[in-house]
């Protein structure tokens, strides 16, 4: 009897270890299903993303910041706004200047110019024509190496520090401004015209002449052959010995715009000097 008990139990303790291996497998299988899935999910959404990028970049079509920031870079003028002038002479209007009055010539032997003015907002930056006249120079054109009597105007780069005229000054004159009987004009002009009145506004032309004092100081630093009293004034239709000459009320408008505190030079001379 015990024998058969035996026998009996025998299929019971294999159908025990068929139960465990057979949940084994059903682990393992659910544990690869698991990995599998898990696997196939973060591959779907990094495969999302790449094509979320991608549509992205087709619909975006704004330039790049790096491209915005070319495309919108100031092309500066070679000459800082100025025509009419050589790098040469850009090189020589100071820095720190900011009102420049811009006289150029018709052609090296021409009394007839055009005279700007130009201010900027900082030293360095470009220059902005605020206004410009027909201007008048030398009866025989220009010269850099001016001597009495010959006729022409100096050509070059000078400061502007002083002023003055048989009138008061405009309201709003800044430059120190001589009110004096003594500018008035004797004789005719080189043509033969009046030039009465030529000398109600002027603005001296720091040429062989010394700053800070009027316009009608007789003192020629560099010489008397060189000549002086060269001056920006009133025009008075012809041309000069040289001085430079412009209409009335650009000279009022000249003496009411300069500043001292701005620096204000005159570069003159011929086209493209």
């Amino acid at each position: 009897m015990s024998k058969h008990a035996r026998a009996r139990s025998r299929p019971a303790r294999t159908s025990c270890r068929t139960s465990r291996r057979t949940a084994r497998r059903a682990l393992l299988a659910a544990t690869l299903g698991l990995v599998t899935l898990t696997a196939g999910w973060v591959y779907v959404a990094q495969d999302s993303d790449r094509a979320a990028g991608a549509a992205q970049a087709r619909t975006d079509s704004r330039p790049q910041p790096a491209d915005r920031t070319a495309a919108d870079l100031p092309v500066r003028s070679p000459l800082q706004g100025l025509t009419g002038i050589s790098a040469q002479t850009l090189a020589r209007i100071p820095a720190e200047s900011r009102q420049l009055i811009l006289v150029t010539g018709r052609a090296a032997d021409s009394s007839e110019s055009t005279a700007a003015f130009y201010t900027r907002p900082d030293a360095g930056t470009d220059w902005v024509k605020v206004e410009s006249w027909p201007a008048r120079n030398g009866a025989r054109g220009w010269s850099e190496d001016r001597t009495y009597g010959d006729l022409t105007s100096p050509q070059g780069v000078f400061t502007l520090t002083d002023a003055g005229g048989l009138l008061s000054a405009p309201p709003g004159t800044r430059l120190p401004y001589d009110e004096d009987r003594g500018f008035v004009a004797t004789g005719r002009g080189v043509n033969g015209e009046s030039l009465v009145g030529s000398f109600d506004y002027v603005v001296a032309i720091d040429f062989n002449r010394r700053p800070g004092r009027s316009p009608l100081d007789p003192v020629m630093p560099d010489g008397e052959e060189k000549g002086g009293n060269i001056w920006l004034h009133v025009d008075h239709d012809g041309p000069s010995q040289g001085c430079v000459g412009i209409p009335k009320d650009a000279m009022r408008k000249v003496l009411q715009m300069l500043d001292p505190a701005a620096k204000p030079v005159i570069a003159m001379g011929p086209e493209g000097f």
